[in-house]
């Protein structure tokens, strides 16, 4: 199986539909690098998708815990008494939820069950990357692999992160680091970017979906008016 790796959805439902329209269930693990939420419009639906998806394929898809995965477990949990999250996308999240009529609580199982990054041999995928700085699995540490914006160690394999969105909205590939960095910005209206690699590390093919106005708009209907009727079909999952 080779590698069909996602940046940070943030939201972008539409957008992260048609990229998904680009896997393919039979050849290729499946792996999302966290921040699923906030920015974006859609953030229920996006969670909703992911949820379904996971429960159909199951160890054949990932997806991995980012900071907002983190901070909106965190004060859905009741850990959070600052409004932390809130103020990073959170308090638009949470009326979207209320707005789709979806309980975010209903996820919070497999939220904060998210693993921190993927491995195999050759390649290692987390959402903010591996600094050196610190443990790189504490949930708090500021250059650890959900929080860090310092440089990246070269592990001896290829690294694949998001968090740090580009500016020109094009993965870039650092050589000395040996990583690439596939957060296209998809909720700054720029792209939302997948990368597929084989198991070795080898380098295939990069995928950018331009955002959807949809997902980044306010519209006063669409949001009120979208349907998601689940199918799931023999090797995929669409929503209608």
């Amino acid at each position: 199986m080779s590698l069909f790796i996602i940046g940070d959805v943030h939201g972008c439902f539409h957008s992260y539909l048609k990229l998904m329209d680009h896997w393919e269930p039979k050849t290729e693990t499946l792996i999302q690098l966290g921040d699923l939420v906030d920015r974006g419009n859609f953030s229920p639906l996006t969670v909703r998708l992911a949820f379904e998806i996971k429960k159909v394929f199951k160890n054949s898809v990932h997806f991995l815990r980012g900071n907002h995965e983190q901070m909106m477990i965190k004060y859905l949990l009741g850990g959070d008494h600052s409004d932390h999250w809130l103020n990073n996308g959170g308090r638009q999240t949470l009326e979207q939820f209320s707005k789709h009529k979806i309980d975010p609580k209903k996820y919070i199982d497999w939220l904060n069950a998210m693993p921190l990054y993927w491995e195999n041999k050759n390649v290692v995928v987390s959402h903010a990357g591996f600094s050196g700085v610190g443990s790189p699995l504490d949930l708090n540490n500021p250059d650890g692999v959900l929080w860090n914006r310092k440089s990246l160690v070269n592990l001896g394999k290829i690294q694949v992160i998001g968090h740090t969105p580009l500016v020109d909205g094009r993965p870039e590939f650092q050589s000395s680091s040996n990583s690439w960095n596939i957060d296209t910005g998809a909720y700054k209206g720029n792209c939302l970017t997948g990368i597929k690699l084989n198991n070795d590390g080898t380098f295939l093919e990069v995928i950018s979906i331009p955002t959807d106005p949809k997902d980044i708009d306010n519209p006063s209907n669409q949001a009120s008016t979208i349907k998601t009727k689940k199918t799931i079909q023999k090797n995929f999952i669409t929503y209608k």
